[in-house]
């Protein structure tokens, strides 16, 4: 599944990332990204772009484990609030008409969630879902490219879960070029809320170079979002492995990537236990 750099840096439906600077023929760029995709993709006769349509969101299920809703989260957005500007808030960002899937696709996954009789419901999906205060200390600032951007659509997400009592609820993501994970609760603002999910966010292979252990705002991350259980800057990748009755998440990383033969480490180990939503530290 895509994200944005197939097309434009945070692009939006049909909204390129900066109006300053004009881009006419946006639309048959997207148009020409879109079957450049499909064309050096492994994807089936059904997902063949039509100009700048792809019909690209689809379920694929594991026998009676797990169903994988694999979201398209840019080609049906609301624009991004505030500007796009990173680590902000505004009014506008709370609105509740903006979705991030677009409502077709939110009553789709509603549709599939009230369907779903697997043990475990995946959402494969781009950028962090989770909230994320950026801003050390008073006052917030989010990522509103990320579902931040559009918390009243998140919402509705959580609560067409919750709603059709679903087993286990798993979101994987990538974008942000680290290692995350995050307990997903009902609602991010309020202390007293139930987690009822789980993210697991996978870092990039080779963008940002050989990385780090931590970033200098690691800690204060942490301290304001307790509900982030851990926060990596190496490359790598997220191993998971799912049974009746666990998940278990490796977050496997390198040292450095700038040079070959770098040796593979599991940083940190999480399982998740059937029926029991949260994060459990090996």
């Amino acid at each position: 599944m895509w994200d944005d750099h197939e097309v434009d840096n945070n692009w939006a439906d049909e909204v390129y990332e900066d109006p300053q600077i004009p881009q006419p023929n946006f639309r048959e760029r997207r148009a020409a990204a879109f079957r450049a995709y499909w064309e050096n993709m492994p994807l089936r006769a059904a997902q063949r772009p039509r100009g700048i349509e792809m019909p690209l969101y689809r379920r694929v299920g594991w026998g009676g484990m797990a169903n994988f809703h694999m979201l398209d989260t840019r080609q049906y957005r609301s624009d991004q609030p505030c500007g796009d500007d990173f680590n902000s808030d505004c009014a506008e960002r709370t609105d509740p008409a903006a979705s991030l899937p677009g409502s077709r696709q939110e009553r789709w996954i509603s549709d599939g969630f009230h369907r779903s009789n697997a043990r475990w419901d995946v959402l494969g999906q781009q950028v962090f879902f989770s909230q994320v205060d950026f801003t050390p200390g008073p006052g917030r600032g989010f990522n509103v490219d990320a579902w931040d951007g559009a918390p009243a659509s998140r919402d509705r997400v959580v609560d067409a879960w919750v709603n059709a009592k679903a087993r286990n609820l798993v979101v994987l993501t990538g974008d942000v070029h680290a290692s995350w994970a995050a307990d997903v609760k009902k609602r991010f603002d309020d202390p007293e809320a139930p987690v009822v999910g789980t993210e697991l966010v996978s870092t990039s292979v080779t963008s940002g170079g050989d990385g780090s252990e931590v970033r200098p705002d690691t800690a204060a991350t942490l301290a304001d979002n307790p509900h982030i259980r851990f926060y990596n800057n190496r490359r790598g990748y997220v191993r998971t492995r799912i049974t009746a009755t666990e998940l278990t998440a490796d977050f496997r990383t390198v040292p450095y990537v700038k040079q070959p033969g770098a040796p593979v480490e599991t940083k940190a180990t999480f399982v998740v236990e059937d029926r029991r939503p949260g994060l459990n530290p090996v």
